[in-house]
């Protein structure tokens, strides 16, 4: 049975899909580079079971395909895969869209940043829409904090979007 599902990817689904954007692999090494100690697991981390559920999606969804085998040592044969020119499309349009909440900033938005540097993509683009994003934000918040100034939670908010650009211009 397939799955379908709309609008988009869950973040684990993009982060294997990145894996496997700068090369083939197995889905072994798919799960090794996103293990707590992985190059992306580091940013979003997935257990092995996860990470072959989200190839099978990927698979699903034509984004991921089998491109070969090779030996799995003394284990069983391996299935290496690719990306489709489907899901190669999907991962860089993805890769170049600012995320929609400061929230995002410690997943998906520093997952897609270390992405685009594995893969030696321009992220200037990104950073900067990113950037003008929280700009906005942040003055919006800003306002709202002087209305009620002693607001725990727009107090954090306010100090988080502050964050985020401070990173985000270090960038």
């Amino acid at each position: 049975m397939v799955r379908v599902r709309q609008p988009g990817l869950l973040l684990g689904e993009w982060a294997c899909l990145a894996a496997l954007g700068q090369g083939r692999l197995h889905g072994f090494a798919v799960a090794r580079r996103l293990a707590p100690d992985g190059d992306l697991g580091r940013v979003w981390s997935m257990s092995r079971p996860l990470t072959y559920r989200a190839i099978t999606t990927l698979t699903d969804l034509g984004m991921v395909r089998p491109v070969g085998e090779e030996s799995g040592g003394s284990g069983p044969t391996r299935t290496v895969l690719g990306l489709t020119p489907k899901g190669r499309t999907a991962l860089r349009r993805w890769l170049a869209v600012p995320v929609s909440h400061p929230r995002d900033v410690r997943s998906e938005l520093l997952l897609k940043i270390v992405v685009s540097d594995l893969m030696h993509i321009d992220r200037t683009e990104l950073v900067a829409a990113q950037l003008a994003q929280f700009e906005s934000y942040r003055i919006s918040l800003e306002g709202a904090l002087e209305a009620s100034p002693a607001d725990p939670v727009r107090m954090w908010r306010v100090e988080f979007a502050r964050a985020a650009i401070v990173f985000l211009r270090s960038l």
